[in-house]
């Protein structure tokens, strides 16, 4: 463990408890901690740090030299390396935040095997169906994936309050608006008395929504695996990923801290990791 000379007043900086390997081939500083990992990770999925890891292929060797990774907490890439070193990635399962920290860095820095298996988990866990749309809308998802919360939308009880209005954007609001109104108009020429959004045939439901949000067409391929990801735009309305023929991922460079002068200002990121998780290679 490393820390800075008291009379300078600079803060400690020391190796993260349990990712700060032995035979680790890579460092990393990340705020003031150390993480030294194996380079080979970052360079199997992402095209952004294979450029930026060949650019300099000597640096990030010791903590003298590591590369330093910006706009990122020491927790959240901890949380984010936890995928392929925690030996008990069966038992230990993460929450959605957790998920949603994998999903933010994955999309990020385009490790798209990561990103992949962040939605997945995602739809395995229960989520309050608003929060879900706007999160999947932030990070371009593919839209079918949501069909149950839009039928949740449409059937429930009450229109959305302007505070979820605000959260899924003016595009999810009116679709859900014209699905409720169809699905209504399908009720009444049912000839149902007094008809209700509960007297829709829930097949003719999922027609109406996927109409309406067009998702006829299967969009997964872009969304959840293709090579063109990039980081969130914040745009909630957007829909499936444009290719822009180059990566504009945001810089992962930055400026070295106090007390790391020869530390190369070049963070890294976090790739290739669904097989590990999936089938049970333990990285210790």
């Amino acid at each position: 463990m490393q820390t800075a000379d008291s009379q300078t007043g600079v803060s400690h900086v020391q190796h993260h408890p349990e990712f700060y390997l032995a035979d680790g081939n890579i460092t990393f500083l990340v705020e003031n901690t150390f993480f030294r990992v194996y380079r080979s990770f970052f360079e199997r999925e992402s095209e952004v740090f294979i450029r930026e890891l060949a650019q300099v292929a000597q640096d990030g060797i010791s903590d003298d030299s590591a590369f330093q990774v910006e706009d990122v907490t020491s927790d959240d890439f901890a949380t984010f390396l936890w995928v392929w070193y925690s030996p008990k990635y069966r038992l230990d399962r993460k929450s959605s935040d957790n998920w949603l920290v994998i999903l933010e860095l994955s999309t990020r820095w385009q490790f798209l095997e990561m990103r992949e298996l962040a939605i997945d988990q995602l739809q395995n866990l229960k989520m309050d169906p608003v929060e879900k749309i706007a999160i999947y809308n932030k990070y371009e998802i593919d839209r079918s994936l949501l069909l149950p919360e839009y039928k949740h939308l449409c059937t429930r009880e009450g229109q959305m309050s302007i505070e979820e209005g605000e959260k899924v954007g003016l595009f999810t609001v009116l679709a859900i608006h014209q699905a409720r109104e169809r699905a209504m108009n399908s009720a009444v020429a049912k000839e149902c008395r007094s008809p209700t959004l509960a007297d829709v045939d829930d097949e003719k439901l999922e027609e109406i929504l996927k109409d309406i949000f067009n998702l006829n067409q299967d969009s997964t391929t872009a969304s959840r695996r293709g090579a063109d990801i990039h980081a969130p735009s914040g745009d909630t309305d957007s829909q499936g990923v444009q290719a822009q023929g180059q990566s504009n991922a945001p810089p992962i460079t930055g400026t070295p801290r106090p007390n790391t002068s020869r530390t190369t200002n070049r963070p890294f990121g976090t790739g290739w990791v669904s097989w590990v998780f999936h089938q049970g290679e333990g990285v210790i």
